[in-house]
């Protein structure tokens, strides 16, 4: 039984009309709209392949193939379909499409499992909007934090009210959390979003788990003044206090050659923002992410230092609030192993790699063991317009994950 490329191929470019923006890029923010536009476009599409649908109460659109045994923990599938603000095609948007071919193939070869298999497309993975991501993911898991819905966006929107217009009831968040052990397993096909598997040639890899991210948000605050007048000697400049904060993470998660740390600086806002007033106040964000949860705790401790010495240096007053704090998540190994052996049947020589960005899998590692399929990305590109990823291989890699589901599923 194979999958049907030519349909897959269709359903993506389909999909990458909604939200489009520029010749190839993607601007679907969560709760929106154009989020509401894709969760119809795939609902269609899970209709077709005899799932009913439904968006629960955190805006996760579900589509489920009862089994024939439903008090059997189920099958689930997914990713998600909001995108970054200059996005590309096929970040999330593959792991949920796939996952309905997989559905489909089964439905179309009149394959009934006795597992129920649930297809999702998670809210708000991407976290840009409300500044903390996983949203739909952790919320079926009883996983979200205090004043989450108080979380406001660029246009002052409260998160509370986004999910208000998109149709959903937060005083009935209770009923959509999913009971301990109702989730046999999660599996999630996802494009690489680095390097290693195009410098390596290999189409598929298998991933071996997922880098523990912690998100910060640092505010330093100084001195306002004339930039004409005010000696340099005596200023207290916020952005330069940064700057030299930013240059500091960029060291710190360098210190040792080739290894998975990373840190980034994405955002930053300066007030009063004018070209003749010295910055008062600067506040940006700290992406920090390892697999070696001990090496990046020291990281953490060693930015946490530079952060406290520059300010007094500067004679600046500094705030922290942390976003995000996540230990690495390993894959379960007999999910690796099946996936393995489906890449060995398709003559397919897959690697393992470690996943640097985060994934719906991550806080569904908290829940069922879970795995992972990595499609190769061109020149490493994502969360840029110019993200691709051939269909070739994305066929490939959703042959592998029809395989995997068979298995699991015992067909």
């Amino acid at each position: 039984m194979n999958i049907n490329k030519t349909r897959l191929q269709q359903h993506f470019e389909a999909m990458s009309l909604i939200g489009k923006i520029g010749e190839t890029g993607t601007n679907r923010p969560a709760h929106s709209a154009d989020e509401k536009k894709a969760f119809a476009l795939a609902a269609s599409w899970m209709h077709e392949a005899g799932m009913t649908t439904k968006i629960d109460n955190f805006g996760n659109l579900i589509g489920t193939l009862k089994g024939t045994d439903e008090s059997l923990p189920i099958l689930m599938m997914g990713s998600h379909l909001d995108s970054q603000p200059y996005g590309g095609r096929f970040d999330g948007v593959a792991g949920v499409l796939c996952a309905i071919e997989v559905v489909t193939t089964l439905t179309e070869n009149k394959i009934k499992p006795q597992r129920t298999i649930q297809v999702i497309s998670f809210a708000d993975e991407e976290g840009w909007r409300f500044n903390k991501g996983l949203f739909g993911s952790r919320g079926i898991l009883g996983k979200l934090e205090e004043g989450e819905l108080q979380r406001t966006d660029a246009n002052g929107i409260t998160r509370e009210q986004a999910l208000l217009d998109f149709g959903c009831d937060i005083t009935k968040f209770k009923n959509d959390e999913y009971a301990p052990n109702s989730i046999y397993c999660f599996l999630e096909l996802h494009i690489e979003q680095g390097p290693v598997l195009e410098i390596a040639n290999k189409p598929v890899g298998v991933v071996s788990g997922i880098s523990g991210p912690l998100w910060a948000t640092v505010k330093l605050k100084g001195m306002a003044g004339h930039a004409g007048s005010v000696p340099m000697a005596i200023r207290k400049d916020a952005l330069v206090g940064a700057a030299e904060i930013i240059v500091a993470l960029n060291q710190i998660a360098s210190q040792v050659p080739n290894a998975p740390t990373v840190g980034t600086v994405g955002t930053l806002n300066v007030f009063p923002a004018s070209r003749n007033i010295i910055p008062e106040e600067v506040s940006f964000t700290i992406d920090l992410r390892d697999i070696d949860l001990a090496r990046r705790h020291r990281y953490e401790k060693q930015l946490m230092d530079a952060i406290e010495n520059i300010s007094k240096k500067h004679g600046l007053t500094y705030q922290i609030s942390e976003d995000t704090n996540s230990e690495p998540r390993y894959c379960a190994n007999w999910i690796k192993t099946i996936i393995h052996n489906e890449c060995k049947k398709l003559n397919v020589d897959a690697p393992e790699l470690m996943s640097g960005p985060f994934h719906d899998s991550l806080p569904l590692s908290y829940a069922c063991d879970y795995g992972m399929i990595f499609i190769r990305s061109k020149d490493g590109i994502s969360h840029n317009p110019l993200e691709y990823s051939s269909y070739e291989d994305i066929a490939l890699g959703t042959q592998v994950l029809f395989g995997t589901v068979q298995q699991i599923l015992d067909i």
